[in-house]
């Protein structure tokens, strides 16, 4: 009541302002929807790929203020000069092809001694830097008959053809749903399994062991299938709707069950592998040949995520030894963290695990015994980017290892097989992007933050000094034109203890005498972080939206990844929590902080796992937030894919996932509430925001429906964006919009 009765005089404040300071107006709406082309290109030296074409040189592209420019750079001699003369080339092609060229619509793909690969429209040309000779290599023609297929498409057992065998004496296949071999010289036929069936079938994803002799193929029990359903309102090629269907698993649902059988190819042997081991399975993959061919690894996830193991199998006997059994009381991130890599020759694995409470990498030996923790302390491995065999050293990103720096910040290391010489090559407080020469000898490091344009420095691998700065990002002209830096800030969390990272966006047009409502743009899932760390100069999501008179914030809270594992467990059964608990105290202490920023009035808008985000902040948390957009949102996680709400509310399917479903809760909703919602979403049900809408119906709750033909997945498109617009600034501001045509139509 107090919070009301308070709301209700800052509301005639807050109102009586407005009609003074002028936010949400017609000039902010044109200047929202204009300033990502206004920021656009006001950003220069800047480069974004580096091609190492020897371990001492290299070629990249450089955006300056007069157009593209190409610079060789040599690592040993510590020098850059212009790679050719662009505008010399523009000439020449101008002349081949009799038309005025634009310098962007051309891209150089290769640079090899004396000669470049460009491509101009369709066309590939070698130009030779000798003698300034221009020759048409091809023309490509666009392949509009391309299918790649759709993510959830049940996954075909029988598309391999038949597999040939090392040394070429046979080939295997699947036939009448068993495995067959046939002698490539004398064309003989011999049926190796006995036991497929329709129901129990073997797949032809075989693999023949290295000495040819033996043969591992796994028998397939069908899941069940399932599918999501969707109208099609207005296809483009024909006037009548169009039924569309997706295969698509949904927690619960029933999944394939594959079992390993071995075979002795001279003697037909069939050895049937137990699967006590990995009876409760998500799913069984990367299966590998031993070298030597005396055995066979394969990886196995259990089903709900709690358990993963690399399990060997003896390749004359059929035994089964257990070389990794991974963990934990919550989930194992299988699908961000898991890295596994084989050294044949010494015989040894390299793992990553958080089991000490922090991502780090593991040596085991081949017999499945420890060796050695690798890398240790209160940081995360967030990637293994190369093992280098030969010198026995990994490379590898991290996050959190400066107490003064971001802990999201990505910084390039290695460390040796023994666990020593741990050696970084990057410090500087900034988010990191390395590459390496070929030989690892050299590297240009570029870094930067949401504050500061990148900086791009050639180092050398042996001392991680610089050698040579290469370019320096100049943000000038963008803040002539008004741009504001977003500001990092941070608050304690739940616990009082830990830092919450996120970031605050002011308009152009920033008064700190005015009172801005508050707008969170919110994705919390629970698989990566996502507040931006580099630098941009326009963040579509929050950048547009500010202009129109908001201060908007982005939010990684506890349950998101790349911290601790504690941090990251939140999330466990609990995605309805999406950090909340943080969130609000962190947007309190920025409103503490700035007097300006109207911690009363409180938006959010998100999509996909954000727009269920969104819809929970309403339904679970309308103590604090007021409005809301939610965007293609998974507002029940038993109708979103399996992959992603299995790993992270559990399985079997317990009443953890009624108590965090926005659907089942409906009727607890209070604020505004916009449901924006892609007619062919093939990514997350658009069921799922009908149901939530259904609920909200017979809870007699008032909501804003926008359904957008032919739209998938995404934030709603133009219409979307102008819809969200509209809504904030009508419920957070109090201002009725100006017509669309007077902001678009100018």
């Amino acid at each position: 009541m107090k919070r009301l009765s308070i709301k209700i005089v800052s509301c005639i404040l807050f109102l009586s302002y407005l009609i003074t300071s002028g936010q949400g107006t017609l000039k902010e709406y044109q200047k929202a929807i204009a300033i990502d082309s206004i920021f656009k290109n006001k950003v220069i030296n800047t480069p974004s790929e580096f091609h190492w074409i020897s371990n001492n040189s290299l070629w990249y592209v450089n955006n300056t203020k007069n157009g593209t420019e190409y610079f060789l750079v040599d690592a040993e001699r510590k020098i850059q000069k212009s790679l050719f003369d662009f505008d010399k080339l523009i000439q020449i092609l101008s002349e081949k092809i009799n038309e005025n060229i634009d310098a962007k619509n051309i891209k150089v793909d290769n640079f090899n001694d004396s000669e470049l690969k460009f491509t101009h429209k369709k066309s590939t040309y070698i130009y030779n830097l000798n003698d300034y000779t221009l020759t048409l290599f091809n023309t490509s023609k666009d392949d509009t008959t391309k299918d790649y297929g759709y993510w959830g498409d049940f996954f075909d057992e029988s598309a391999n053809p038949p597999i040939t065998a090392p040394d070429s004496s046979a080939i295997a296949y699947i036939k009448d749903y068993n495995l067959y071999i046939k002698n490539n010289s004398t064309k003989t036929e011999t049926q190796l399994s006995y036991d497929g069936t329709k129901g129990n079938y073997y797949s032809s994803y075989i693999k023949w062991s290295p000495d040819a002799k033996k043969i591992m193929a796994y028998k397939v029990r069908p899941g069940e299938e399932n599918k999501i359903y969707f109208v099609e309102s207005s296809p483009k090629d024909q006037f009548q709707p169009k039924l569309q269907s997706r295969d698509y698993l949904k927690p619960g649902d029933e999944l394939p069950f594959k079992s390993p059988q071995l075979f002795i190819v001279e003697s037909k042997k069939h050895i049937k592998i137990p699967t006590t081991e990995f009876n409760n399975q998500y799913d069984i993959s990367n299966i590998k040949w031993k070298k030597n061919s005396k055995a066979f690894t394969f990886e196995y996830n259990q089903r709900g995520h709690q358990a993963y193991k690399v399990i060997e199998v003896n390749a004359e006997t059929g035994k089964i030894n257990i070389l990794i059994n991974e963990t934990s009381n919550t989930f194992i991130d299988y699908s961000s963290k898991k890295y596994k890599y084989d050294i044949e020759g010494d015989n040894e694995i390299i793992w990553t695990s958080e089991r000490d409470g922090w991502n780090h990498i593991y040596l085991y030996n081949g017999d499945g015994t420890l060796k050695k923790q690798l890398t240790k302390g209160e940081w995360v491995v967030r990637k293994v980017i190369d093992v280098d065999e030969k010198n026995k050293e990994i490379y590898f990103t991290a996050s959190g290892l400066d107490k003064n720096q971001d802990p999201y910040f990505i910084h390039y290391c290695k460390i040796g097989f023994d666990g020593k010489n741990f050696k970084r090559f990057t410090s500087e407080n900034g988010n990191h992007k390395v590459t390496f020469s070929k030989d690892y000898s050299y590297y240009v490091d570029q870094f930067s933050r949401v504050d500061m344009p990148a900086i791009t420095l050639l180092k050398s691998a042996n001392n991680a000094k610089t050698l040579l700065e290469l370019q320096k990002g100049d943000n000038s002209v963008l803040l002539k034109e008004g741009w504001i830096a977003p500001e990092v800030f941070t608050a304690k969390g739940r616990d009082g203890e830990t830092d919450i990272w996120g970031i605050i966006v002011r308009p152009t047009t920033f008064d700190p005498n005015k009172s801005y409502p508050i707008i969170e743009y919110i994705y919390a899932g629970p698989h990566d972080s996502f507040v931006p760390k580099d630098f941009h100069s326009y963040y579509w999501s929050m950048s547009s939206l500010a202009e129109l008179g908001f201060i908007v914030v982005q939010i990684d809270g506890m349950g998101t990844s790349n911290r601790s594992k504690a941090f990251h467990d939140i999330c466990w059964k609990n995605l309805k929590d999406a950090g909340f608990p943080d969130r609000k105290l962190w947007i309190k202490a920025a409103a503490k902080k700035y007097t300006y920023m109207n911690i009363d009035k409180v938006g959010i808008h998100g999509t996909s796992a954000g727009g269920q985000n969104a819809g929970a902040a309403l339904v679970f948390n309308s103590d604090f937030y007021d409005v809301a957009v939610s965007s293609c949102g998974c507002h029940d996680n038993r109708m979103d894919k399996m992959w992603w709400n299995e790993q992270f509310m559990g399985y079997p399917i317990g009443p953890e996932y009624a108590a965090c479903s926005n659907v089942e809760n409906a009727a607890q909703l209070e604020g505004n509430l916009m449901l924006i919602l892609g007619e062919v979403d093939d990514n997350v049900d658009p069921a799922s925001t009908m149901q939530f809408a259904n609920a909200l119906i017979k809870a007699n709750k008032d909501f804003e429906l926008v359904t957008i033909p032919g739209m998938a997945h995404s934030s709603g498109g133009v219409f979307g964006e102008r819809k969200r617009k509209d809504f904030f600034v009508k419920h957070l501001l109090g201002v009725t919009p100006p017509s669309w045509d007077k902001i678009y139509n100018k």
